[in-house]
């Protein structure tokens, strides 16, 4: 009878109440379940055993609440609450009543084990109390005798219940097999050997060339920078990094949702986080992790699409590395923190436009689709209209440059001095954009400009030295010498600064 019971109560809270089995004693004896969901009994454990001593019963409960408090730590609950059910023929032989009279309390208060003993001589009245507190009948019939064979009908209900549950569950994260992941690694490792060979992939100039996220020239009409970034990247460390990210995120995600959904998903969401950093970030930019990001939105819908089932698996972990890495955004200078929350914001957008595999809302769906394309055409139309800060004088710097080394000297001075028309130069600005009209001949300009940044930094030895090249060019050799002189005091071991004053002095003692 005592095994009747047990199994049949393991058939009930398995089957109808879609409890889980968390573990099983060899001999099928004990039995632990839990459907942490359920906010009055999270766990239950079953056991079939014969009572003797109410000792006995005291230790277990302790050993219960124990266990408990492992099983509340693994599923990070704040309290954890065990149903405790005793299986046994006959009742201690001692006083025991006082010891299930009251919920037994954790140490930490945390556990609250409440037990209930099944025996012959109370079965009926201690299993409607079952029946009470799941609001739901058992259909058990109370006889003195059970066959092996009914008995053995129920236990292989039960337990083939519960394990093809977990094998739908389990299916849910098999669903693709990672491919898309793969190519991502390769190209991005490929693309980081190129740049290396062409100039580094920490050369600013390479990292423009190849397409980084540059907002000048995206304003420009180089639209593919916003998907060129996510395969990208700026040093050995960053790529190493996005890598291992990739790695694991990239392959859980692509078994969740199959391999087109994650490419999808991956693209978006890398296009969100060049976006925003495009929109709220005017540094140039490289970098997989607006689309790693995205990798985590997309489990974040995953999480409101199965809740139970996400904060089951995936939950506390996913959402303790998300948040690290966004404090890591937020407080370590350098990171382009824009992207990563555009990419995660695009990954769950775009998880929602296909929701789950073998999953229909048509409803939801469409009004995920409405929300990405408007935030997208809104974005770009801000982004494009002028009224975003969009380029810092730090880009201007950057792109004059590249300029100044292709011998568009034209093309860096209309820069610098169209910016300089909106924003006052720095002293760096202000020395490229004298160098630019000394390449184009405007020397009286250059020499206006060259005085203005010694002004506003005179350790500036450059400034120095290019004002005597413009003054022994004009003969004026008295000025000449006083700036290359100047120049070597603050650079001496500067060779060309050297030669240049000695030539100088060469000329004046020559017309002396």
């Amino acid at each position: 009878m005592e095994e009747y019971l047990f199994w049949k109560v393991a058939e009930f809270l398995i089957v109808k109440k879609e409890y889980r089995i968390l573990q099983v004693s060899q001999n099928q004896g004990e039995m632990w379940l839990e459907k942490t969901e359920n906010k009055h009994t999270q766990v239950v454990r079953l056991l079939q055993y014969n009572l003797d001593w109410s000792n006995w019963l005291q230790r277990d409960i302790m050993l219960i609440a124990d266990n408990g408090e492992r099983i509340r730590k693994k599923f990070a609950k704040g309290e954890l609450k065990v149903l405790n059910l005793y299986f046994s023929a006959y009742p201690p032989v001692d006083d025991y009543e006082f010891r299930l009279a009251e919920p037994y309390l954790s140490e930490n208060g945390k556990v609250t084990v409440e037990s209930i003993l099944v025996e012959r001589s109370n079965a009926e009245e201690a299993l409607g109390k079952l029946e009470n507190r799941f609001d739901d009948q058992l259909s058990i019939e109370f006889a003195e005798q059970h066959s092996g064979e009914a008995i053995e009908s129920i236990q292989k209900n039960a337990l083939f219940s519960a394990v093809e549950r977990a094998k739908e569950e389990q299916s849910v994260f098999q669903y693709g097999k990672p491919f898309f992941t793969y190519i991502f690694i390769a190209i991005q490792v490929l693309m980081f050997l190129v740049l290396e060979a062409a100039g580094g992939s920490t050369d600013t100039s390479t990292l423009i060339k190849f397409g980084a996220k540059f907002n000048p020239l995206i304003l420009e009409g180089e639209w593919w920078r916003f998907f060129t970034p996510i395969i990208i990247h700026i040093g050995l460390l960053h790529l190493f990094m996005n890598t291992l990210a990739l790695y694991y995120l990239g392959t859980m995600v692509e078994r969740l949702y199959g391999n087109f959904r994650f490419l999808f998903i991956y693209i978006v969401a890398g296009f969100s986080g060049v976006l925003a950093s495009f929109l709220y970030s005017p540094n140039l930019s490289a970098g997989a992790s607006g689309a790693i990001f995205g990798c985590f939105g997309a489990l974040l819908y995953f999480g409101v699409a199965k809740p139970r089932l996400f904060w089951r698996t995936l939950g506390l972990n996913i959402l303790v590395v998300l948040g690290i890495n966004l404090a890591f955004g937020f407080t370590i200078p350098g990171i382009d923190n824009a992207g990563h929350i555009g990419g995660l914001f695009g990954g769950f957008i775009s998880a929602g436009i296909f929701h789950l595999p073998k999953k229909r809302r048509p409803l939801l769906q469409t009004a995920f689709l409405a929300v990405a394309v408007a935030a997208i055409f809104f974005s770009l139309q801000y982004g494009f209209s002028g009224k975003a800060d969009l380029v810092d004088e730090r880009s201007i710097l950057v792109l004059a440059q590249n300029h100044v080394q292709a011998e568009e000297y034209q093309q860096a001075y209309d820069l610098l001095s169209q910016y300089g028309k909106t924003e006052q130069l720095s002293s760096e600005s202000l020395f490229m954009l004298s160098f630019t009209e000394i390449k184009l001949g405007r020397l009286e300009e250059a020499k206006s400009n060259l005085l203005k940044v010694i002004e506003m930094k005179p350790d500036f030895h450059e400034a120095y030295y290019n004002l005597a090249l413009i003054f022994f060019d004009e003969k004026n050799l008295d000025l000449a010498r006083i700036y290359a002189k100047k120049a070597v005091e603050l650079n001496p071991g500067k060779e060309s600064y050297k030669k240049t004053l000695e030539q100088i002095n060469y000329y004046l003692e020559e017309a002396a």
